[in-house]
């Protein structure tokens, strides 16, 4: 049978496959920078809290989704992300040059595109795919983070030991131009995402209350998280007293969690519904987080807390993508890059407030700080609940 005229094609699974190799290749640009601080200090001649700022101002470089949503409304997905990949190659010769400046510029387009392409993913896949089956093809995109810790940085560990501190910079940008041509390569046949949806909505058109909430759902967990994920490392090694490597070892082991909690997702979420099993999840943040708090100096009950918690805030994290995406269909585009730039301030609160609640009340002022915004994850929930009977 002839598909209808512009019928939403099923997606295959090499298109998904070269969507997330995309997105795996920037979270791999993106999550070894802190492993090897002290390496690209001596590179670029500068300090690790030089290094530790400039990746500050690469995660405040995602507030720039803000301006992209007109073009995912108006079916310009694969160019968004094909464009983020690109820049990628920008951002890796810039940093080669071995310029303090011209990695800080480096860093902010590396931060872009990594927000660019998880909006532009998660838009591509929402035109494509059915509410009711979105968690898993979002489940699956979101593997491309995790991945980036288990599979991406072991290999710039040993690009690095190999070629050098450009090593991981050329192999990125190498990867980069093979992703963009593989997403290049996408065949949506007859369907015209523009025309599906008519017009773009206008961008003076106010997000629902529906959207704010949901997107409050988003903002809050990304909070949570982050506040105690910045502070772990510091605990663990002043606390409980792991090493160094010992610590690496501990953040495979979370990027394992990441994985199962992105795996269970795309697995569990759409069948048993999202909300609710969203709100299990925060639930179990709130749970590993009560764990932590009565940890004292034992190794053994931390470990269960903290992957308790991870576990959790993973699940509830690419979950609540899929919500956002259906948050305002009409403006599906603008709604996924309003709520990742929120999430962004988000995030940067959560980890300057954790670091100065860690100072003055150790662990458990960082604690109290990610179980609030939890508990204010719940609470928007519930609210869009007694709204949206669908999601």
């Amino acid at each position: 049978m002839v598909p209808a005229a512009n019928t939403p094609p099923e997606i295959g699974t090499y298109d998904l496959a070269r969507l997330t190799a995309g997105k795996g290749t920037i979270n791999t640009a993106i999550r070894w920078l802190p492993f090897f601080l002290p390496t690209l200090a001596v590179a670029f001649d500068s300090s690790t809290a030089v290094l530790a700022a400039l990746l500050g101002v690469a995660e405040a470089s995602g507030l720039s989704t803000l301006f992209v949503g007109r073009w995912l409304d108006a079916g310009r997905e694969r160019l968004v992300i094909i464009a983020s990949l690109l820049s990628l190659v920008v951002s890796s010769a810039l940093a080669m040059s071995g310029n303090i400046w011209l990695l800080g510029a480096a860093v902010v387009v590396l931060g872009a595109a990594s927000g660019h392409i998880t909006v532009g993913g998660h838009a591509w896949i929402s035109a494509r795919v059915a509410f009711e089956r979105r968690a898993r093809f979002i489940g699956i995109y979101e593997f491309s983070w995790a991945s980036a810790l288990l599979i991406g940085v072991p290999i710039v560990a040993a690009l690095i030991s190999w070629f050098g501190w450009r090593g991981p910079f050329v192999a990125v940008a190498v990867a980069s131009l093979l992703a963009a041509a593989g997403v290049a390569m996408i065949d949506d046949g007859d369907f015209d995402v523009s025309a599906a949806r008519k017009t773009a909505p206008d961008v003076r058109t106010p997000l629902t209350t529906d959207a704010w909430l949901i997107i409050g759902v988003s903002s809050t967990v990304a909070l949570s998280g982050l506040a105690m994920i910045a502070v772990t490392g510091t605990w663990m090694d002043e606390v409980l007293g792991v090493s160094v490597g010992g610590i690496g070892l501990v953040a495979m082991s979370f990027g394992f969690a990441e994985l199962v909690a992105s795996i269970c997702s795309s697995a569990f979420a759409d069948r048993l519904g999202k909300r609710r099993t969203m709100q299990a999840s925060v639930t179990c943040v709130l749970v590993g987080l009560t764990i932590v708090a009565v940890t004292g100096s034992s190794l053994l009950i931390g470990a269960i807390g903290l992957v308790i918690f991870f576990l959790g805030f993973e699940y509830s994290i690419v979950t609540s993508f899929s919500l956002v995406s259906e948050a305002m269909p009409a403006a599906r585009g603008r709604t996924l890059g309003i709520a990742n730039a929120i999430s962004t301030v988000f995030r940067g609160l959560g980890v300057a407030l954790s670091g100065v609640l860690y100072s003055t009340f150790e662990i458990r002022g960082s604690i109290a700080l990610s179980a609030m915004a939890a508990i204010g994850a719940l609470t928007f929930l519930t609210a869009v609940g007694s709204r949206r009977a669908d999601l």
